[in-house]
Order: C-alpha cells, then structure tokens, then sequence
C-alpha cells in the first residue's frame, strides 16, 4: 500500500474518532468545549434563567473575568434579569486552589436592593455559572472584606453546584444547612450533639427545620429520640430572639423513656445554635399555662442549659 494511501486511511480514522467523541459528548449530555451556561433570573425574578454562551477563551483568568461580564450584562436580545442588583458592585475576585473568592460591596446585603429569594437565587447563579470552569469547584463571597452571612447571622461558606439542586429554578428552592442537635444517650439522662447537613426549602424556617429534624429523630449510633415521631408541630415564631414554638397536646403524650427536662432542653439547646435565638417559649396549642409531665412549668422562657450535656 503506497504512502497516499496511509495519510488517507490515517486521517479518515482521526475523522471517525473525532466523530465519535462528538456523539458521545451529546449522547451524554455533557456540554461542547467552549459552551458555557449563564444563569439570569426570569423578569418576576423568582428563577434561574440559563442563557447558553461560547467562548474561545480557554486561559483561566481571562475565562473567569468574561464569565463574570457576562453574568453581570443580559444580552439585549434575551429575555432576562441579572441576578445581582445593579445597586450592588462587584469588586473583583481572588482564586485559591480551587475556590473562587467573589468580593462585593455592602450593597449585596442590603435587602432594599436584593431581598432574600433574590440573594439566594444569586447565590445559585454564580455558584453555577462559576463552577464550569475547569479549575474552579466552589465560590465564596465575601461582601465587604467579610464573608457572606445568611439570613441567622451564620457563614454561608464556600459553595458547590451540588449544594443547589435543579429545584433551585423555582421560587420554591433549596438550600443546604448545616445543623448542630441534641437528641439523648441510651440512658435518657443526658443529651448528646448530632451534626447534619440538610437540604431543605428556602422558605422553611431554619427554626421550624431544627424542631422537624427532632421529631424525625436521630441518625448517629447510640443516639435516641427525645421527641416522638407523631409529635405535630403547629407553628413556630421568632421575635425579639425568642423562639416560641406551638405544639399540639401530642406533645405532652411523650411516654419515651427519658428524663423529663430530656425533650425541652433538646428542643431548646437545638434552637439556641441559632445565634438569633437566645430564648424559647414552648406552648400548647397556643398556651403557656402547661405543665409537662406534671413536672415542668411550660409558662417560662428557657434558656440554653448546657450542664445536661455530654459529661
């Protein structure tokens, strides 16, 4: 076989494996080198709004300052809102490994200019446009040298895509939390801590949450329910950094096995992890005049007890 013959045969192998690679790539779904996506909100800004965008860029640092001009500029021709208020500024970025520290100025806080479904959906958007960049895993704001706090005055943290899932397109979207419970030893004398990270609706309460995460129970060995599974929880409130916290009579038909000042201060050094909340008052269906096991007064304002922790 002369030589022309093997240049010919060569290249129409590279044409078919190429070829392959292209099919496969759609096949599985998995965006064209240089195709980006670039998360607008929608014109009621309630949702993501991803824009497809292509670029020639390939070095780093050009591509994350052209991402981020993109973010910040909706194509005339598309029907869309920037997630960041124009009343906000961004300052510039910082990369460390493999985060991208975001800096903004104190407007990204105030919530005349984003109110908080707005500041979450944003915090969506650039999570997820950022993190497309080969190189770049997670994202950190930090609005006026400081880190960003959440709506409890706790660090938001770095950020994933992982942690807003495909939900998060819809007012009805989700963050994740970080929680610190106590639930009880197998003496029921005692309460011990239980980190969880839980994903859950940004219009859940992270009260409400700690409380539903008590009634669910615990998920660590050698820890036990302080709160029966059929405990209903009515509604729960903050004001002034008090908790109040509605239970129906279920609540008082705890027959488990534990100490009686068990279930309150498990409910109660729970909630006060939450640095809004230094106290809390527990009623029955709407009525603080209860006692709780013909022991505890429920008409008081606990406080965190932290001597009936781990010793």
């Amino acid at each position: 076989m002369g030589r022309k013959m093997w240049l010919w045969l060569l290249f129409l192998m590279m044409v078919i494996t190429l070829a392959g690679c292209s099919v496969r790539r759609k096949e599985s779904g998995e965006p064209e080198e240089g195709t980006y996506k670039i998360y607008y909100l929608n014109s009621s800004m309630t949702r993501l709004m991803p824009q497809e965008y292509r670029t020639g860029t390939r070095k780093e640092e050009a591509l994350i300052e052209e991402l981020m001009n993109e973010f910040l500029n909706v194509p005339n021709d598309v029907d869309s809102q920037v997630a960041l208020s124009d009343k906000v500024g961004y300052l510039g970025y910082r990369q460390e490994e493999r985060v991208l520290f975001l800096y903004f100025d104190g407007g990204y806080t105030n919530r005349i200019n984003m109110n908080a479904t707005r500041e979450i959906l944003c915090r969506a958007a650039l999570t997820k446009t950022m993190t497309q960049i080969e190189g770049i895993d997670y994202i950190s704001i930090y609005v006026a040298d400081q880190p960003l706090l959440d709506s409890y005055g706790n660090p938001v943290g770095v950020m994933a895509d992982s942690d807003f899932i495909e939900g998060i397109s819809d007012i009805n979207s989700f963050e994740k939390s970080q929680l610190r419970l106590f639930f009880t030893d197998e003496s029921g004398e005692r309460l011990v801590e239980e980190s969880r990270e839980v994903v859950h609706s940004i219009n859940t309460s992270l009260e409400r949450l700690i409380v539903e995460e008590l009634i669910s129970g615990p998920q660590a060995a050698g820890h036990y329910q302080t709160l029966p599974g059929d405990t209903k929880l009515l509604n729960v409130s903050l004001n002034e950094n008090i908790c109040y916290i509605n239970f129906d009579e279920t609540f008082l038909n705890n027959t488990l096995e534990v100490k009686e000042y068990i279930p309150v201060y498990s409910i109660v050094n729970s909630l006060s992890e939450i640095s809004t909340v230094s106290k809390v008052q527990i009623t029955i269906n709407g009525s603080q005049d209860v006692m709780f096991r013909d022991a505890i007064s429920l008409n008081t304002q606990f406080e965190r007890n932290l001597e009936i922790g781990e010793e």
